[in-house]
């Protein structure tokens, strides 16, 4: 019997990232790629992070820098985690907090922490694909998660099965892929489903920083504390990330959720890492208490432009039967295709014609459907580059 024999059963349920996948594509000559969810590179504060790295390996830090920490994280970053969590709504304390090697990292262990084969994630159709990637070792089933509508918890709870409603996730602001968001009354309403079925709310907050236009909306953590009083009744957890503001790379993220949980969370965390690494907590810290409050209003205007400039394109060179949704913020444009239109095939067709990348809708799909939708991404290229990339993706779709 070889090795692979013996793998457990989950592991045929794990699968290549397509998103992964394509990302390799940035480094083919000509590429104009509207495929990756990634920030502009030239946005970074990489000088700012030059100076944090610099100070976390000079005499005073380096010890702590290089050696080994708390499972819960860097304790100056977690307090300034505090005070950003209560800009935007949120009264936590410390021990609220935990650090994570990036939000996905978090998702993952919830996904570990709630799961057991047979549950029910309720998930949006379509919705992010690292999520899927992070539950479905787990075994779980997903049902679909349809926020403002007539589906109440009787019929949650009836197609769940034998297998419990564990959790509810979304990104409610600016959701990948599709950038929508979901309103006051929707995320009210979810709130009232959750304590129906007695399951958490996982709250990824990925985007939420990335507003270009409209009203803030109170992440679904704050309005049920402002319902329950105390984060310690709540049953939404909260994953922030600083992947889409300050550095993807440095792979720092973080995670706001009542005691009992973080506590748990914690023992997943020293099984699996113990902790993250602590020279990248520091330099995060360095730079957020430096720039935040002056970095994220540079990034809404830079990626507003651009934004703005994918929206009129689209409006310019689509061809009659494609829609596309219209985010406030974010990094993605959802397209839908002409029924019959394939995704893949297009992205195939696309890549050899004239030489523009981008994600098909299918892989967002717990069950695979949405074959005729896209997912386009403007954050990493300039507004002239996106507009001669839709004007050739407009023409592969005449064709």
């Amino acid at each position: 019997m070889s090795t692979h024999e013996l793998f457990a059963t989950r592991a045929s349920r794990m699968k290549a990232s397509e998103i992964r996948e394509l990302l390799k594509l940035l480094d083919q000559p000509g590429i104009i790629s509207f495929a990756g969810g990634i920030p502009d590179p030239v946005l970074f504060p990489a000088e700012g992070f030059s100076d944090a790295f610099q100070a976390a390996l000079g005499p005073e830090q380096q010890a702590q820098a290089l050696q080994y920490s708390v499972s819960e994280g860097y304790v100056p970053l977690r307090e300034w985690l505090v005070d950003h969590m209560r800009s935007i709504g949120v009264e936590c304390g410390l021990g609220n907090i935990l650090i994570t090697s990036g939000s996905q990292q978090a998702l993952d262990y919830l996904g570990k922490l709630y799961l057991s084969p047979g549950d029910t994630a309720l998930v949006g159709w379509p919705t992010y694909l690292g999520a899927l990637a992070a539950f479905n070792a787990y075994e779980p089933r997903f049902d679909r998660l349809t926020i403002n509508s007539n589906r109440g918890a009787e019929g949650y709870a009836a197609a769940a099965g034998e297998g419990a409603v564990k959790f509810a996730y979304l990104s409610p602001d600016f959701a990948n892929p599709t950038g929508e968001t979901v309103d006051l009354q929707g995320r009210e309403a979810l709130l009232d489903l959750a304590d129906e079925l007695n399951c958490a709310i996982i709250e990824d907050g990925a985007y939420q920083a990335l507003r270009y236009n409209g009203d803030a909306i109170p992440p679904v953590l704050a309005l049920e504390q402002a319902r329950k009083g105390s984060i310690e009744d709540c049953r939404t957890i909260y994953c922030g990330s600083f992947s889409k503001t300050l550095s993807p790379g440095l792979r720092v993220g973080w995670v706001v959720a009542a005691t009992p949980v973080i506590s748990q969370l914690v023992l997943l965390k020293q099984a699996a890492d113990l902790h993250s690494a602590t020279i990248n907590q520091m330099a995060i810290n360095q730079v957020a208490r430096a720039c935040f409050g002056t970095h994220i209003p540079m990034l809404r205007r830079v990626y507003g432009a651009r934004r703005d400039a994918m929206l009129q394109a689209l409006q310019d060179y689509m061809p009659t039967g494609v829609q596309w949704t219209k985010p406030e913020g974010g990094m993605f444009i959802w397209l839908t295709l002409p029924v019959g239109t394939n995704g893949a095939d297009l992205l195939a067709r696309a890549l050899e014609t004239v030489k523009v990348a981008f994600v098909p809708g299918g892989a967002f799909f717990p069950d695979g459907s949405g074959t005729n939708t896209i997912r386009l991404s403007f954050s990493n290229s300039d507004e002239e580059t996106i507009r001669e990339g839709i004007r050739r993706l407009g023409e592969v779709l005449r064709a």
